[in-house]
Order: C-alpha cells, then structure tokens, then sequence
C-alpha cells in the first residue's frame, strides 16, 4: 500500500511538473523530472557541504556535514569554523534542536516564515521532489555545464516570495547548489559536495 500511494505521489508529482514546464519537455524539462523521480525514491543522502545564511546585517558560513532521512532522523554536524566544530543538529518530524557543550549557534529565523538555518537541507530537499518547476534550463557551473531548477509558487512571479533554485549534475543527478531567496535576495546559499543518494 505504501509502495502504490509513493508511485501515486511520484506520478502527480512529474504531471504537475510538466504541466509547469509547459507542454511537450525539453531536453532540460525531461532531465529535472528523471531527477525528480530519483529524488523521491531515496531513502535519504549524505554530503559535506558549505552553508552560507545571510541575515542582512549578519552573515554566517558553516561546513557541514549531512546524514539526512527522508523518515526518522537527520543530523547535521558542524566541521566548520573550528570554534563550533562539533555542534550538531537533529532534526525530526518538522522540530530540531542543537547539542553540544552549551555552545550556542545562531538559528533564528531567516525570513517571515520562520525557517532557520538548520532546516535548509531539508527544505531544499522537499523542493527538489515537491516545489512547482517555474525554470529549468542548462547553465554553466563553474568548468561544466549543470542543470539549473527554479521552484516557486505556481502564481508566482521571479524574484517574488519564497524561490529555490538547485543546481544538478546532469550525468551523476547529485545535487551541487540550492539557494532559498526571499523576495530576490538570497537568505542561504549551500555547496555540496561528496553528495549521496541512498
């Protein structure tokens, strides 16, 4: 039963998606839904990566590193800088918390809705397998080519409300970049890399 209600979910998923991108696929459409499909299949990924959170006053860098569960727990543990190095945050049904040694990291909320710094993996991830493809097209990623998905409400316009944009490879299908922006400013910024689907 829980196998036909995830092909359900994966179904109306890919028609939304191609009903967003406008008829018949392209080249690029195509790829974002195949990585959609993989993306909704995992179990979870692991990856380092760099997450940048930018409170406008204040701006934040932290490497980090990644075990997250679609169900159950994720954690993400601080590698970076060396001050917090070890901090680690679990996250669980929608609530989290940080652990270690009374060491405080900042978490406040990031934009109206409340979202912090710690739940912007996970956010990302819900985008990559639930977020309205608005754009998708193929684009220059430093020395290669990556495929680059814009998610945002389907009423919408750019640089309007809550985006995503997520940067895939389009022959490995990992995930190199996301950026969530709030009204056109970009409030987290994360580079993965050593990304891996379970």
């Amino acid at each position: 039963m829980r196998r036909r209600f995830g092909l359900c979910v994966l179904m109306i998923s890919l028609c939304l998606a191609l009903a967003a991108c406008g008829g018949g696929a392209s080249d690029a459409e195509q790829l974002a839904l195949d990585i959609r499909g993989e993306y909704l299949a995992m179990e979870g990924c692991t990856a380092q990566l760099v997450l940048t959170a930018d409170y406008g006053q204040r701006v934040y860098e932290y490497g980090l590193a990644l075990e997250y569960r679609r169900e159950g727990e994720s954690v993400l543990t601080v590698t970076s800088p060396e001050a917090v190095a070890g901090v680690t945050g679990r996250l669980r049904d929608g609530s989290g918390y940080l652990e270690y040694d009374g060491v405080w990291v900042e978490t406040g909320p990031l934009d109206d809705s409340g979202m912090s710094p710690m739940e912007a993996v996970p956010v990302l991830l819900r985008y990559a397998t639930e977020g309205f493809i608005a754009e998708c097209a193929m684009e220059t990623y430093g020395q290669d080519t990556a495929l680059r998905v814009i998610c945002r409400d389907p009423e919408g316009q750019a640089g309007e409300g809550q985006e995503c944009s997520l940067w895939f490879d389009p022959d490995s299908h990992v995930l190199l970049q996301g950026e969530l922006s709030q009204d056109g400013f970009t409030v987290i910024r994360c580079i993965f890399s050593q990304f891996q689907m379970m």
